[in-house]
């Protein structure tokens, strides 16, 4: 996996490393020891799916509170959506700030959202 942190501190891009062979590809999607290396929290409390029939739907702004906070890994699995978190942490100098990131089938891109971020998505395809 690559880690690509974005301008927001914590926050990152993580995008597969495809290893290709005549039968297709093989990634690592998930590795607890490479989060523990780029400071982000490994432990998996929940897995969440969601489904949405129109281009055009929007989920969030979504975001948790002590002692309920939680980091968040976001995957586009069908389709594409665009995906945006907000920087809620008081203390941090990017404060307010925002990215937006595209999450398609295609590229197989996830986002790690920090503990104290809102997040939300807007579909750009139906289905």
């Amino acid at each position: 996996m690559r880690f690509v942190e974005t301008k927001l501190k914590g926050a990152f891009i993580i995008e597969l490393e495809e290893r290709t062979d005549p039968r297709g590809f093989f990634a690592r999607t998930f590795c607890a020891r490479e989060f523990e290396e780029h400071g982000l929290k490994p432990a998996v409390a929940q897995c969440n799916m969601s489904y949405n029939h129109k281009k055009g739907t929007m989920r969030g702004m979504h975001y948790q509170i002590a002692p309920a906070t939680e980091a968040k890994l976001v995957r586009c699995t069908r389709g594409a959506v665009y995906d945006a978190i907000v920087d809620l942490r008081p203390d941090s100098p990017t404060y307010l700030e925002h990215i937006g990131v595209e999450l398609t089938a295609d590229n197989r891109r996830a986002l790690y959202v920090p503990e104290l971020f809102a997040h939300g998505y807007l579909t750009l395809t139906d289905g």
